[in-house]
């Protein structure tokens, strides 16, 4: 009885991820479907449908806080709003990328908008020291000037 010294794709997952990819790859390519490792392609898969979002979700926050020191951190502004409003540029192409290799996850930005910009309230607090109440509980900007060029702050101040 012969047997066989190459590992199987489960042992050769926990071994030699780059491996295994690269293995699963050309077994699909190739119609080896019933040597497809399923079981870890298809939690690799959901790993990825997370990370996307869990992507957009840190971008959309980072892209509120930016927003919202440009507007009502006064004391800092005028030392770091070149800095903030090239993050806000950033954060804005990222996103639009993002959307643009995935257009189906546009609706889940309206389902965290809320909850990112509630998020990114606290954050912009904890930088700036100033109170919570400072920043509006409503977003200050609606899903479309967020992701356009919109800035809010007046021409003159800035």
């Amino acid at each position: 009885m012969v047997t066989s010294t190459q590992p199987t794709t489960q042992t050769l997952y926990d071994q030699d991820y780059y491996l295994w990819l690269r293995t699963t790859i050309n077994q699909l390519r190739t119609g080896q479907f019933s040597a497809v490792d399923l079981e870890n392609l298809l939690e690799e898969l959901e790993t990825i449908s997370r990370s996307q979002k869990r992507t957009i979700t840190n971008l959309l926050i980072k892209l509120f806080v930016h927003l919202l020191k440009l507007k009502y951190w006064d004391k800092e502004r005028e030392r770091n709003q070149g800095h903030w409003k090239g993050e806000i540029r950033t954060f804005r192409i990222q996103i639009k990328d993002e959307l643009k290799d995935s257009p189906s996850l546009k609706p889940y930005i309206l389902e965290i908008f809320d909850e990112c910009y509630q998020n990114a309230r606290k954050e912009a607090s904890d930088r700036s020291q100033l109170p919570l109440d400072i920043f509006p509980v409503i977003p200050i900007g609606s899903l479309e000037q967020i992701l356009d060029d919109w800035l809010p702050i007046q021409k003159n101040e800035g």
